[in-house]
């Protein structure tokens, strides 16, 4: 395979890797990033190696060549990373103080040692954890180390598009750190999540911070999923200040400078009520922004909502239509992998980011899909400011897939309305329990990080079968979890009855649909034609849907397939999502090529 790289992979200091604040919805001043070299070693014993093999550039992971590795991690070996970070005059509690080590995402299980002491363990390969080492680390040098575990494709847990064998709609594998390592020293009693529901027909916002408090870790190993659990502190006096609504779409961060606009005061772990005065909406022309600063005793830290509701209603000829703020909004969308060539699953910076989201706002689109990965939430935050609409994926797991059904039979019976139950383990690649447990908990972790984001309508639980299992039931968790977003239960097909859409993949066949009383039909992907574009392509492999000979027959495609998607909008169509919005590998039918440099469909 050809290596392609980005302009912002060839201009990449690794000196200053990622260096933006990673956590947008609870930003402190408080905070030291540990991107950068890394010593790694690859072993076939879990043991920690004597001596490494080299210098790794974190958080690219060791199959991404701005790692400057290039090796692939094979599920019978381990990877470990060591690095030596310093702490100057630090005498932990004796001071009120605590250090939060933080891992933006780690593939797929890991355990982290500092001082020879594990601090932590985690497995699930696309969501944050974290460690308190406040009695682990010492004045002066400290040694931070990490072991990884990666089964890949050959296990049951999440992977996205992940296969060691890449080829076709699956991609090179990648293991280890990918998303920013950091620190953060907080007091002994400090803010430990926020979260705010917003209600624009009200003209309220709810408020709850929780906090953490007389944390007993003393050093012994913290099994993490997500948040690290200290003892919850409740009752404690919280103080809200929310500044004046603005637009951010010319800054990538926030000044602070916004006069205030109302404040409160409350209690830890409470719902605390605002009114808030002359709302302005959230929308994709004006993505209005609410920051706030919350105040818990010595702890103070920044986050943001936007007042928005997104809803399915009937329009005057009782079709059901997806509504944002009460409106009509036709989403108009494109299908994001989040794959980079010198990256892999990590974009080379905060501006490759915001060029992926601004452009696509550019071609036309108002929606995005991430589809089937978890990205690092800098991106839902641009999303948020600059204003463009996110249907989020679950990533998949489960065992080996059986593409003659979940594909090829699954596209026929589709198209044919023909309805078959998920309740078939084998054939849906679900046999395992533990991998359906890991796979519910994995969802409520990933709405309850995601939810605060804005720019967020739909949750999409499965994708065309792939591990799909209980598809009603778990519609019922992530309702719960989170009631304010739109619920794509099965995209593609094994649809089973629930959620607010009607979910449909046609590439082969006539578009067509077929309206219902209560769901909104949509056409979640669609096109996918392909075309390669010469000195851009990384592999000689072609794959797609509808081959193209040259750049103008492709936009001619791409013309006549948005022509025939506005004949269907009349007749009850509410959203589309085209296929897809760059080349990836042997998949070359983006609307850009894989390294970012030609906009193939003009």
């Amino acid at each position: 395979m050809k290596q392609l790289y980005t302009r912002w992979g060839r201009e990449l200091d690794p000196q200053n890797v990622l260096p933006e604040y990673p956590r947008p919805l609870l930003r402190r001043s408080s905070y030291t990033n540990l991107n950068g070299y890394w010593d790694y070693a690859f072993t076939r014993e879990f043991k920690i190696p004597e001596k490494y093999d080299g210098q790794i550039l974190v958080p690219f992971s060791p199959e991404a060549v701005l790692s400057g590795v290039s090796r692939q991690l094979m599920p019978d070996e381990y990877l470990w990373y060591r690095r030596i970070f310093i702490i100057e005059g630090w005498n932990g509690r004796k001071s009120g103080r605590r250090l939060i080590l933080h891992f933006g995402a780690v593939d797929q299980a890991c355990a982290v040692y500092v001082n020879g002491q594990r601090a932590a363990r985690h497995t699930g390969g696309y969501l944050p954890f974290e460690a308190d080492i406040t009695q682990l680390v010492r004045d002066g040098e400290n040694e931070l180390i990490v072991a990884v575990k990666d089964l890949s494709d050959t296990s049951c847990h999440a992977r996205g598009k992940q296969r060691l064998e890449r080829g076709g709609m699956f991609y090179t594998a990648q293991s280890g750190i990918w998303q920013t390592v950091w620190m953060e020293e907080v007091p002994e009693t400090y803010i430990q999540t926020i979260e705010s529901v917003t209600d624009p027909d009200a003209g309220t916002v709810r408020i709850r911070v929780t906090a953490a408090e007389n944390n007993k870790y003393e050093g012994t190993e913290v099994k993490t999923s997500g948040h690290q659990e200290g003892d919850r502190a409740s009752g404690l006096p919280v103080q809200v200040q929310i500044h004046r609504p603005g637009l951010y779409t010319d800054s990538c961060e926030y000044s602070g400078a916004e006069e205030i606009l109302c404040r409160a005061i409350g209690s830890a772990g409470e719902w605390i009520e605002i009114a808030i005065p002359d709302i302005m909406l959230w929308t994709c022309e004006t993505p209005y922004l609410y920051f706030y600063t919350v105040t818990l005793g010595e702890d103070q830290a920044e986050s943001y909502f936007a007042m928005r509701r997104f809803s399915v209603e009937k329009d005057e000829k009782g079709i059901p239509r997806i509504c944002m703020n009460g409106e009509v909004q036709f989403q108009n969308g494109v299908l994001d992998q989040g794959y980079w060539p010198d990256g892999l699953y990590t974009a080379p910076s905060d501006e490759a980011m915001i060029f992926d989201i601004t452009e696509m706002k550019r071609c036309g689109f108002n929606m995005v899909r991430k589809h089937i990965k978890i990205e690092p939430q800098r991106w839902y935050w641009h999303c948020d400011r600059l204003g463009i609409v996110v249907w989020q994926d679950m990533v998949n797991g489960g065992e080996a897939y059986r593409y003659w059904f979940v594909t090829y039979l699954a596209t026929v019976m589709s198209w044919r309305n023909i309805k078959i139950k998920d309740s078939h383990p084998w054939l849906l690649a679900r046999r395992e329990r533990t991998g359906r447990t890991e796979f519910v908990r994995e969802m409520k972790e990933t709405i309850r990080l995601l939810k605060g984001h804005p720019s967020i309508c739909t949750w999409v639980i499965f994708n065309e079968g792939w591990g799909q299992f209980q598809t009603k039931e778990l519609t019922r968790i992530a309702r719960e979890a989170d009631p304010d977003r739109l619920i794509d239960p099965a995209s593609g097909w094994f649809d089973q009855g629930g959620g607010d859409l009607q979910s449909v993949h046609n590439y082969f066949f006539r578009l067509k649909v077929r309206p219902e009383k209560e769901r909104a039909a949509v056409l979640s992907e669609i096109g996918g034609h392909t075309y390669r574009e010469p000195d851009h392509s990384a592999c000689e492999e072609l794959y797609g849907y509808g081959a193209c000979r040259d750049k103008e027959a492709l936009g001619r495609a791409y013309r006549e397939l948005t022509k025939k998607v506005k004949k269907l909008i009349p007749q009850g169509l509410c959203a589309s999502v085209y296929t897809q919005w760059t080349d990836i590998e042997e998949e070359i039918n983006g609307v850009y090529t894989w390294d970012r440099e030609v906009r193939k469909i003009l």
